[in-house]
């Protein structure tokens, strides 16, 4: 899904959309407000959902390195391979000489005032679903004259309390029999 696509959803969901509008609404308060919230409400969804990611480094024995010379926008690591290691705070510290196969997630690509609405979102289908609710009820929670601001955050957060963080299921296998 694209920017645009989704400030379309946006605004119709709140009942702002003008496709004839230069911002797609008439509303400059909310044009103006819309990158911004709508990348708050994905990097929020990003660590509900996860952004998988995968890089190798040759790393010396004794050799010490910040998560975020992995990749800048890192949120978490998740597990190394190929080499022993230990975590220690936001640092790496590695136990032997070898490639270290790097396992970790991290934050999307931030949007802001100057993001092509040619943008294409890094977040899983059910993610984006969930987003526009979320930016809903940030644009929406100032309006005191209705609720729909309020409305908005509580289906927001029902939906991300159902959201599953899971890309894969676990799977084993038994060979030669199982003795019980």
């Amino acid at each position: 899904m694209t920017l645009e696509e989704m400030k379309n959803k946006i605004y119709s969901m709140i009942e702002e959309y003008n496709e004839t509008a230069e911002n797609l609404t008439d509303d400059e308060d909310l044009a103006t407000k819309m990158n911004g919230v709508i990348n708050q409400v994905q990097n929020e969804l990003s660590r509900f959902k996860k952004i998988d990611e995968y890089t190798e480094l040759e790393v010396e024995e004794g050799e010490a390195i910040d998560l975020t010379d992995i990749d800048p926008d890192i949120y978490q690591l998740n597990v190394i391979k190929g080499v022993s290691y230990e975590p220690i705070g936001n640092k790496i510290i590695f136990n032997e000489n070898g490639i270290a196969k790097i396992y970790y997630f991290r934050y999307p690509a931030q949007i802001d005032s100057e993001t092509e609405d040619d943008y294409v979102f890094e977040l899983d289908r059910d993610a984006l679903e969930i987003l526009p609710y979320g930016v809903a009820g940030d644009l929406l929670k100032s309006d005191v004259s209705s609720q729909y601001g309020t409305i908005y955050s509580n289906r927001y957060r029902e939906l991300v309390n159902s959201l599953d963080p899971r890309k894969s299921m676990p799977t084993m296998s038994f060979e030669g029999g199982v003795d019980i």
